[in-house]
């Protein structure tokens, strides 16, 4: 067992199931010691699975958290409402989520169901949205998503909290948002169009030069710099969703901070300096927006005491 949740940091999966839940608080008991005996359960369901890739990430947000621990993360906060000229962010926090992936839908309904049972009568179900990887990792859009993603060890050090916060060190910020996207509109649209969007080739998947990309660029408006001129960064676990009548992108992120999350949104939605917005947001809406910390196994264990 790894000291942080597999799920944060495991690469991408075929199959992904988000379940977000409240809390009843008169079971806070119960609810501690489904958290402690999580991790346990989850190792039990990858050693009878170990061909699945089987990963999950328990993440706990600001509502709830101090009903488990007296500690509370540096950076734990509620979703920001972040509102633009044209675009808008209305979050819709919940207490929990669980975040299982693996290669097989079975197996990852398998730990679903284990989990959830594990929680009785503590929890109440808020939703659950099952994601699939789409032909060769693309939004429905048909652009390939997650290409700058961190890779190897690097993957480490931008989800994973350090030294820093000694306390929850291990553990991560998980960003939660539910894009519904406009696929009628998305399509009437030439390719020339889309790819001006993103600031990438859709066939291809090649970046646009810098000089090259709109203001307005999907690349353009995620590509922040710290004050150091360095890249910020976070990791992405987003997969698309689809039913017959709603069709998306479970965007997920997990980060050492939520602060890069935070820019990198209010600079799609508020703008910049000159007021350049993301022009995909055109395309899609949140229809939830939902921050959680996914703290260590030992964190996770310790819940008994």
């Amino acid at each position: 067992m790894t000291p942080f949740q597999s799920g944060i940091i495991a690469e991408a999966s075929s199959d992904a199931l988000f379940i977000t839940l409240n809390v009843n608080p008169s079971e806070i008991d119960t609810l501690k010691k489904a958290l402690a005996d999580s991790p346990a359960l989850i190792t039990d369901v990858q050693q009878q699975f170990p061909d699945a890739m089987l990963h999950a990430a328990i993440g706990i947000s600001s509502l709830i958290w101090d009903k488990l621990d007296t500690k509370r993360p540096q950076h734990l906060s509620t979703f920001p409402h972040i509102s633009g000229k044209e675009y808008e962010i209305i979050p819709t926090d919940v207490d929990l989520v669980l975040h299982i992936r693996s290669s097989r839908h079975d197996v990852t309904y398998e730990l679903a169901n284990s989990l959830y049972s594990s929680f009785g009568n503590s929890v109440t179900l808020v939703d659950d949205v099952s994601g699939f990887k789409y032909m060769d990792n693309r939004d429905l859009t048909g652009f390939v998503d997650g290409t700058e993603n961190p890779e190897g060890e690097h993957r480490k050090n931008v989800a994973l909290v350090g030294e820093e916060d000694i306390d929850f060190k291990n553990g991560s910020y998980f960003n939660l948002m539910r894009f519904v996207h406009d696929l009628d509109k998305w399509e009437k649209e030439a390719l020339k169009t889309q790819e001006d969007v993103y600031g990438r080739t859709k066939l291809d998947n090649q970046e646009y030069p810098s000089a090259k990309k709109s203001a307005h660029a999907h690349t353009k408006r995620t590509s922040l710099k710290d004050k150091n001129g360095q890249s910020m960064e976070i990791l992405r676990q987003s997969i698309p969703f689809a039913s017959l009548t709603e069709k998306g992108l479970m965007f997920a992120s997990y980060s050492k901070t939520p602060e890069t999350f935070n820019l990198m949104l209010e600079s799609m939605v508020k703008g910049d300096e000159n007021g350049n917005t993301d022009f995909l947001m055109k395309y899609t809406k949140a229809t939830t927006a939902q921050a959680f910390f996914v703290p260590s196994n030992t964190w996770l264990t310790s819940r008994s005491n």
